[in-house]
């Protein structure tokens, strides 16, 4: 992660470098042994690769998942880098969108100091203990920002998002085409987010 970033280690990591503790004794094999069987003997691609680990060794999807990243490199914490996700989110023809995600951040930072922003490919998520909200440029000309409102009626611009039915953190969105569009009522359910997650 660059020096001086915004940005915090996405939680996900501490999971799994938690989890990759334990390889070996649930494997038989430690996470470099098996980069060497996969560049040895596994197939060319990541998503070939998991395929492979799932079937033809028995390992679960989470363990495929996180050895197959690491073959070629990728997928450890040293290799998280935030800003240039946020970066190529916002590049090319959705570099317009830039100015509403700049806002939507700072309006995330300005709630508390227990706020934090851990980017990942798609969206860029806001955690306080867990995602609270979450923005993501769905097309070349809006960004969806996301709430966690659990089973809440949708009001005013809300639009559920189905999460809540299918157990997903972010149950309602607000389509945004303008940083004009970040209004008092997005804020009100941003910050309504924010208080729920406790």
């Amino acid at each position: 992660m660059r020096k001086n970033s915004v940005y915090t280690l996405h939680p996900g990591f501490k999971m799994e470098e938690s989890s990759l503790a334990n390889l070996k004794e649930r494997t038989g094999r430690t996470l470099d042994e098996w980069i060497r069987v996969v560049k040895k003997t596994g197939p060319a691609t990541e998503k070939q690769r998991i395929a492979w680990l799932k079937e033809v060794h028995g390992i679960t999807t989470n363990y495929a998942l996180w050895i197959a990243k690491r073959v070629d490199g990728g997928g450890s914490a040293a290799a998280y880098d935030p800003d240039a996700m946020v970066e190529e989110m916002f590049a090319g023809k959705k570099a317009a969108l830039q100015p509403i995600y700049d806002r939507m951040l700072a309006l995330a930072f300005g709630l508390g100091k227990d706020v934090r922003v851990s980017p990942c490919k798609t969206i860029v998520p806001f955690y306080r203990k867990h995602v609270f909200a979450q923005v993501k440029p769905t097309t070349v000309t809006r960004v969806d920002v996301g709430f966690a409102l659990k089973d809440m009626k949708p009001v005013g611009k809300l639009v559920s998002t189905g999460g809540f039915e299918k157990g997903d953190r972010i149950t309602h969105r607000i389509p945004v085409a303008s940083v004009d569009d970040i209004d008092t009522e997005l804020k009100k359910w941003l910050k309504h987010a924010y208080q729920l997650d406790v």
